[in-house]
């Protein structure tokens, strides 16, 4: 495989600096980036959470940024709702999710703005549908996302790890190969070695497609 060419971190954070400049739905101008090491650290102040999850997304998305690091904070207007507030119309978003979160299946509780979602699914889409769900709310500075998925006994662990395989050279020929798949428990793990951060993150979704899948350890490394 070919290694990975590292940029030096002035040039990481110039094309970070420039991405967030680039992505309309955030204020770059109250972002601050500093990176060290190729770990972007963002700062300063937004006014919506979304905002600061595309802040968050934009520094991924450079070619040589190994992890991002949030000091974002969330800087609301006048108007904010009460946590009680907040707290009823998260379940009213959800009793209008019952197709893709089943009713019942999540608790929430809202700090200080904060949203931590509880509860247990079936699947991982079903728990990245729930923080989006709350994760649009005007309003709130952050969602912690505490929903457990229920364990099944009734998928076969060579299944599991050959659907894994095969979707992972469907999705991605270019790097399936380099990247190895092991089961046990509901338990993914993968190993390997890949080019870039996105080809590390598009593993870790395609394992969580797999059914049965409660939690997916990502031991990929980047290649250099």
């Amino acid at each position: 495989m070919t290694e990975i060419q590292h940029r030096p971190d002035h040039q990481l954070k110039t094309a970070v600096t420039d991405e967030l400049a680039w992505t309309p739905s955030v204020n770059a101008e109250e972002i601050g980036v500093t990176v060290a090491n190729g770990v972007a650290t963002l700062s300063g102040h937004v006014g919506t959470y979304p905002e600061k999850e595309e802040a968050l997304r934009a520094a991924a998305r450079i070619h040589g940024v190994t992890a991002t690091a949030d000091k974002i904070l969330v800087r609301h207007g006048d108007g904010v709702p009460e946590d009680a507030d907040l707290a009823r119309e998260a379940m009213i978003v959800f009793d209008r999710r019952t197709v893709v979160v089943p009713k019942d299946s999540v608790q929430v509780d809202v700090r200080d703005r904060v949203v931590t979602l509880r509860g247990s699914v079936d699947w991982h889409y079903q728990r990245e549908a729930a923080r989006r769900a709350v994760a649009a709310l005007p309003g709130i500075s952050g969602v912690r996302n505490l929903i457990t998925l229920r364990h099944s006994t009734a998928v076969s662990p060579a299944d599991t790890k050959a659907g894994i395989t095969a979707a992972l050279a469907r999705h991605a020929p270019g790097f399936a190969q380099h990247v190895e798949v092991g089961f046990d428990d509901g338990q993914v793990t993968l190993t390997g070695a890949v080019l870039t951060p996105a080809e590390r993150r598009s593993a870790e979704q395609t394992a969580w497609f797999a059914p049965g899948v409660t939690s997916v350890d990502n031991q990929v490394k980047l290649s250099g």
